[in-house]
C-alpha cells in the first residue's frame, strides 16, 4: 500500500536527519582531528612552570591551553632545563616553546609569531645592604645569571666595556640564580622582572634600580616548521590584547603580584642601638688611628726620598700634571731640559716651556689621559722656548685614579728618540730612495705602483704609468764625464719632481731610465688619455729646455712611453711595468724626443682626438661651424619651436659628427667657446627672423653643456648677447641635461632664476637617462621636460620603455611642466604617443634637421607628417 507522507513530515525528518550528521561530525571530530603539541616548559614562575600535579601553569601556560581547548589540540608538557629547552627545539624534539625573548641571533634559529606575548625586562636582585645603583657597582662583587640567556650575553659585553671585574655565578634556572643569593654564594641575581619580585617578595632580597634589555616576550618553534600554528597563536594574541574581557587580560590580573606594604621590623630598633655602640667604638678607634698616621707619614716621607732618589736616577723624562695640566712634580732631568728647580716647576703649564704649536699637540694627548682615562702612547715632537731646539720623544701618559675611580692627574714618561729617529730615517733612506738623486728607488716604486693599482680598482679612477729615457745619455758621460753626467740626472730629478700632485710619485729605477706613476687622471677612459698626453707633452717641453752644466748649456731629448693601469691584467705590476717599457721601446723607436702609448689603439684614439682639436681651435676662427634646425611640434603638427643644432664641415676632414667633436670640445676645454658661438649665432637668428610673419612667431631652443653653464660669466653672456641683437628674451629657450643638477643646486637655481626674469625658459634634455630627482626638479624653474629618444624609440616593443614614457609624462602633468618626447620617427610611435597623453613632438616623422636656409624657402607652420619632404626623410 503506498503512504502518502505530509509536508510537516518530511520537514521533521530532514531537520531530524540534519542534526544526526552534525551530532556524529562533532563527536568524531576529535578523535580524526586532534593535534598533539610537545610544549617545553622550564621553571620560570609566574610565566611558565609546571604545577603540583604536573600540568603546565603560568602566563604562558595558561594562555596555551586555553587556544588549545579551542583549537582541539592536545599539549604534552616536555619538562626541561632552559638551555635544554632551546637545544630540543632547535632540532625538533619539541615543537613549541614559550617565553622566549626575540633576539636577531636567536631569529636564526627559530621563528616568532608577530605580536609579543609580554613586554619585559631585566633587573637585578640583591641582599639587603649591598647598595647596588649602576652597573659600576658590580666591579668586584659576583652575580648569578641564567647561563645561556640574553643577560649573559648583555652583561659579559657591558662588563667588558667598562672593564668591570665580575665574579660570575653561571646557573641552569632562575630559582637557582636566588638561591646563590640566598645562600651568599652570589651577592646579586639577574631575571625578569615578573620572575624576580615574586622571588623577592619570598626571600625579602632587594630589587636594585638596574634595569636593562627591554625584550618581546613570544611563543618559539623551529625554523621553517609550524607556521600555522604560529599563525593561530598570533590570531588569538591580537583578538585578546584588544579586548579588556578576554582570557589573556583575565589571565594577566590573576597572575599580577601585588604584596601588601610591610612595617619597620622590630629587629631594626635593635640595629639602631647597635650603631650608636659603634659610634662608640668609632671614637675611640680614631685616636688608635691618628696614632697610626703619624707613623706612616714618617715611614712615607722615608719612601719618598727613596723614590725621588730612583726616578732622578732613570734616563727618562717623568713627570705629573694635575686635571688641569699643571705640573705637580718633575724628576731631575726634566727640571733639567726646562732649566729650572724642581719647586719652580710645581704650577706652570706647557705654555711656560714649550712653543706654542707644540703646546696645542700636547694639550691634545694630555685631554685625552685626564678626561677620558685613555692611556696614550704617542711620538711627540717638541720645541722648546729657551733654545728653540726641538726633541722627539715617545711618552706614555697614564692617567691616576681616586680611589672612587675618578682621574684627579696623569703621570707621564718620555724617553728623547731624537738621534734613534736620525738613524732611522737615514736606514729609511737608503733602502727606499735613490742616493743619487734623491728619488724613489725600484723598490719604493714597485711598492707605490702596487697601491696605485689597489687605489684605481676602488675608486675607478683611471692612472699612467710613464718611463722616460734621456736619448743618447752615453754621450754626455763620455764628453763630459761622469761627474757632470751624474749633476744632469739630479737636475732633471727635480725638474720631474715640478708640478707633481701629492698622490703621483717620480722615481728612478737606473741609469738614465726615469718613471712617474699618475694617479688619479678621470673616471672616463677617453678623458684620461687626454689629460695623460697633455701631461707628457708639458714634461717633454720642459725637459728640452737647455740644462746649465758647469757653464755649459746641454739640451737633451726624452722619449716617452706610456702604460695606462687598465692596462694591466687584474692589476699585474710587472705586466704593466713590461707595457710601459714596450712602449719606451716603440717611442725610442719613433725617434728622438717622441711619444708612445703601449695600446696602439690608444695611441690613434689620442692622434684622432689631437687632430680633431687643433680643427676645431681653427674652425672657432673661421667659418666652418653653422646651425640647422629642427622643428617642435604639438599634437596637431603645428610647428611651435626650432632647436638649434651645431654642425661642423671641416675642409680636410668633411662633416665631423657632433658626437666625434663635442666630447673632444668638453674634455679640452673648448666647449665654453663654442658655446658662445652657439648662443650669439642663435641670437643673431632671432633678431633676423624679427621681419618674418612665420618665423618671428617661435621659440629657439639650444643646447647647454654643464662645464658652459657653471662658467663663471655665463648668465652675463647671455643677457649681453640678447640685449646687443634686439632679441626679447621670451623666445630664448636654454636646454640643460640632468648631469646639471650633480653640482652645486643652489648656484644651479640661482643662475636659472636670474634668467628667468629676463623671459628665458629652460628645457630639462634627455630626460630619465641622468641624475635627476623629484626634490631637485620641483626646486628648478623649468618649464619643459623632453623624454629621451631612447625611450620612444622602442615604445612599442618594450614594456619596460612604454612604462618609463608613462611615467615622465604623469611626473610633467604633476609638476605642471610642458612634456616633449624626442626621436619620433614614425606615425605608428606618433599616434602611441597621443595616445598615452604626449601633446608635443620633434622627430624624423616630422623633419630631420635643416639649415636655415631652407626654413626660409619652406617656412615650418604645420608639419603633420603626412607628406614629407624627399630630404625630410630619415636616412
Amino acid at each position: 500500500m503506498d503512504v502518502v507522507a505530509s509536508p510537516g513530515r518530511i520537514l521533521t525528518d530532514n531537520v531530524a536527519t540534519v542534526c544526526l550528521l552534525l551530532f556524529c561530525l562533532f563527536f568524531s571530530a576529535p578523535v580524526f582531528a586532534q593535534t598533539t603539541l610537545r610544549l617545553g616548559v622550564y621553571e620560570n614562575t609566574p610565566k611558565i612552570f609546571l604545577d603540583d600535579a604536573g600540568q603546565v601553569s603560568g602566563i604562558f601556560g595558561e594562555l596555551v591551553t586555553e587556544i588549545a581547548e579551542r583549537e582541539n589540540w592536545l599539549i604534552e608538557s616536555v619538562a626541561c632545563q632552559w638551555n635544554d629547552c632551546l637545544r630540543m627545539l632547535e632540532s625538533g624534539e619539541i615543537d613549541l616553546m614559550p617565553d622566549v625573548a626575540y633576539t636577531s641571533s636567536r631569529a636564526q634559529l627559530f621563528d616568532f609569531h608577530q605580536n609579543a606575548v609580554l613586554l619585559s625586562w631585566s633587573q637585578l636582585y640583591e641582599r639587603d645592604g649591598l647598595g647596588l645603583s649602576s652597573l659600576l657597582d658590580l666591579n668586584g662583587r659576583s652575580v648569578a645569571v641564567l647561563e645561556g640567556s640574553v643577560q649573559q650575553i648583555y652583561l659579559m659585553e657591558m662588563a667588558e666595556n667598562f672593564d668591570l671585574v665580575i665574579e660570575w655565578v653561571w646557573v641552569d634556572s632562575l630559582e637557582a640564580a636566588f638561591a646563590a643569593v640566598i645562600s651568599g654564594q652570589a651577592d646579586a641575581a639577574v631575571a625578569n622582572q615578573f620572575y624576580g619580585d615574586m622571588m623577592a617578595f619570598q626571600h625579602e632580597l632587594a630589587r636594585t634600580p638596574i634595569m636593562f634589555q627591554p625584550t618581546r616576550l613570544h611563543f618559539a618553534v623551529p625554523t621553517g616548521r609550524h607556521a600555522e600554528l604560529l599563525a593561530v597563536i598570533d590570531r588569538y594574541i591580537t583578538s585578546w590584547q584588544a579586548d579588556e574581557q578576554s582570557p589573556y587580560f583575565r589571565i594577566l590580573r590573576r597572575w599580577s603580584i601585588n604584596p601588601d606594604a610591610q612595617g619597620i621590623p622590630v629587629v631594626a630598633w635593635w640595629l639602631i642601638g647597635a650603631l650608636s655602640f659603634a659610634l662608640i667604638l668609632l671614637a675611640l678607634f680614631s685616636v688608635l688611628l691618628r696614632i697610626k698616621v703619624a707613623e706612616k707619614t714618617r715611614s712615607l716621607v722615608a719612601s719618598e726620598s727613596r723614590l725621588n732618589t730612583i726616578l732622578n736616577s732613570v734616563d727618562a723624562y717623568i713627570y705629573i700634571k694635575d686635571y688641569r695640566l699643571r705640573y705637580q712634580y718633575a724628576n731631575r732631568k726634566v727640571c733639567d731640559l726646562f732649566g729650572v728647580t724642581p719647586d719652580e716647576i710645581v704650577g706652570k703649564t706647557d705654555a711656560d716651556f714649550f712653543s706654542q704649536q707644540t703646546c696645542a699637540l700636547l694639550e691634545q694627548n694630555d685631554m685625552r689621559v685626564v678626561r677620558h682615562g685613555e692611556r696614550v702612547a704617542n711620538e711627540e715632537a717638541s720645541t722648546l722656548v729657551r733654545n728653540q731646539k726641538t726633541y722627539d720623544f715617545l711618552s706614555v701618559k697614564l692617567p691616576l685614579r681616586n680611589p672612587d675611580g675618578s682621574i684627579y692627574a696623569l703621570c707621564g714618561i718620555s724617553t728623547d728618540i731624537s738621534e734613534h729617529k736620525q738613524i732611522r730615517d737615514q736606514l729609511h733612506q737608503l733602502a727606499f730612495f735613490d742616493s743619487l738623486t734623491g728619488l724613489p728607488n725600484r723598490r719604493l716604486v714597485l711598492d707605490r705602483l702596487d697601491h696605485a693599482l689597489a687605489n684605481r680598482n676602488q675608486t675607478g679612477y683611471e692612472g699612467a704609468l710613464l718611463f722616460l729615457d734621456v736619448d743618447d745619455f752615453k754621450v754626455v758621460n763620455d764628453t763630459l764625464g761622469h761627474d757632470t753626467g751624474d749633476y744632469l740626472l739630479q737636475l732633471l730629478a727635480r725638474r720631474l719632481e715640478r708640478g707633481l700632485l701629492s698622490t703621483d710619485t717620480a722615481g728612478r729605477l737606473g741609469a738614465d731610465e726615469f718613471v712617474l706613476i699618475i694617479e688619479d687622471l678621470a673616471l672616463d677612459a677617453d678623458d684620461s688619455l687626454v689629460r695623460v698626453r697633455d701631461m707628457a707633452e708639458i714634461l717633454r717641453q720642459q725637459l728640452s729646455l737647455p740644462f746649465d752644466l758647469n757653464g755649459t748649456d746641454y739640451v737633451c731629448a726624452v722619449s716617452i712611453g706610456i702604460a695606462m693601469f687598465s692596462d694591466a691584467d687584474n692589476g699585474d705590476v710587472e705586466a704593466l711595468l713590461k707595457a710601459a717599457d714596450l712602449a719606451l721601446d716603440a717611442a725610442k723607436t719613433g725617434g728622438s724626443s717622441s711619444v708612445c702609448f703601449f695600446n696602439p689603439e690608444m695611441q690613434v684614439e689620442v692622434t684622432r682626438r689631437t687632430r680633431i682639436e687643433a680643427a676645431l681651435r681653427k674652425a672657432l676662427l673661421g667659418d666652418n661651424l653653422s646651425l640647422h634646425l629642427q622643428p617642435q611640434v604639438d599634437s596637431a603638427g603645428n610647428v611651435i619651436s626650432m632647436e638649434a643644432l651645431l654642425r661642423w664641415h671641416d675642409p680636410e676632414m668633411g662633416q665631423v659628427a657632433p658626437s666625434d667633436f663635442i666630447p673632444v670640445a668638453e674634455t679640452c676645454g673648448l666647449i665654453v667657446p663654442v658655446g658662445k658661438w652657439v648662443l650669439d649665432r642663435a641670437c643673431r637668428m632671432l633678431a633676423e627672423w624679427q621681419s618674418d610673419s612665420v618665423m618671428s612667431a617661435l621659440t629657439l631652443a639650444v643646447n647647454i653643456s654643464p662645464r658652459q653653464f657653471h662658467h663663471a660669466d655665463f648668465v652675463d653672456h647671455i643677457l649681453n648677447s640678447l640685449k646687443n641683437n634686439g632679441v626679447d628674451g621670451r623666445r630664448l629657450e636654454l636646454e640643460v641635461t640632468e648631469g646639471l643638477l650633480i653640482e652645486d643646486v643652489e648656484v644651479t637655481v640661482a643662475k636659472m632664476d636670474r634668467l628667468r626674469e629676463h623671459g628665458i625658459r629652460f628645457s630639462l634634455d634627455d630626460f630619465g637617462t641622468g641624475y635627476a630627482s623629484l626634490g631637485y626638479l620641483k626646486r628648478l624653474p623649468l618649464s619643459q621636460l623632453k623624454i629621451d629618444q631612447s625611450f620612444v624609440r622602442d615604445l612599442l616593443l618594450d614594456p619596460n620603455d612604454e612604462a618609463i614614457v608613462r611615467t615622465i609624462l604623469a611626473l610633467g602633468k604633476s609638476l605642471d611642466l610642458r612634456v616633449l618626447a624626442e626621436g619620433v620617427e614614425t606615425r605608428a610611435l606618433a599616434d602611441r604617443l597621443r595616445e598615452m597623453g604626449c601633446e608635443y613632438f620633434q622627430g624624423y616623422l616630422f623633419s630631420r634637421p635643416q639649415a636655415e636656409a631652407y626654413w626660409r624657402e619652406h617656412p615650418p607652420v604645420q608639419l603633420t607628417g603626412h607628406e614629407l619632404p624627399q630630404d625630410a626623410s630619415p636616412k
